[in-house]
């Protein structure tokens, strides 16, 4: 089976699950199933849930314009979330939210196999290594599981303290050269 079916299939494993908490629509991800690199966020939004898409809000835009910063285009990498339906209020998910959906992800990561995965936001790096604090981390680059682990700031953040805006495309335009790199990277002691 190719990976677009097998995507297919996980999806409609998803759909199928009652088990799964949230009853919003459900976000699965989208983008180049053959990337270099993988950003992984935290939830769906509003936005998000009416289009069924991910990272289409505000903070969808500015992903968007990093993304562009790179040379890269968002058809290029892949996007998704670590919890595929939106939490009420828009708040944050719950520890055991995030675990339900956590076999989920796993399965889409293996599938996709980047070379890296970028996290947007503290939720989502911390899911990878929950050792890492985001104000310390960010635009690091860390070995997880035979992939490189590189967290982002949620452009949301962002969006709410400008000031970072030029160091945030700074971390984003090393992406190219940490993906060039990645097979040496993984191969150090």
């Amino acid at each position: 089976m190719d990976k677009q079916s097998k995507l297919k299939k996980l999806a409609e494993e998803m759909l199928a699950d009652k088990s799964l908490p949230l009853s919003t629509n459900l976000v699965f991800g989208e983008g180049n199933i053959d990337c270099e690199v993988m950003f992984v966020g935290e939830a769906p939004g509003e936005q998000e849930d009416i289009q069924k898409r991910p990272f289409v809000g505000r903070g969808g835009q500015l992903l968007n314009k990093m993304i562009e910063k790179t040379g890269w285009k968002r058809e290029d990498v892949y996007i998704t979330n670590i919890v595929k339906r939106r939490p009420p209020d828009n708040r944050d998910p719950l520890p055991e939210e995030i675990e339900a959906y956590k076999p989920y992800l796993t399965r889409q990561i293996e599938i996709i196999n980047p070379k890296i995965v970028a996290t947007l936001g503290r939720f989502s790096m911390n899911y990878f290594n929950p050792n890492l604090k985001i104000s310390r981390d960010h635009g690091k680059i860390f070995r997880m599981n035979g992939r490189l682990l590189v967290p982002f700031y949620h452009p949301a953040a962002i969006l709410r303290n400008m000031g970072l805006i030029n160091e945030y495309e700074k971390e984003f335009k090393k992406l190219p050269k940490i993906a060039k790199k990645a097979e040496e990277l993984l191969k150090k002691p």
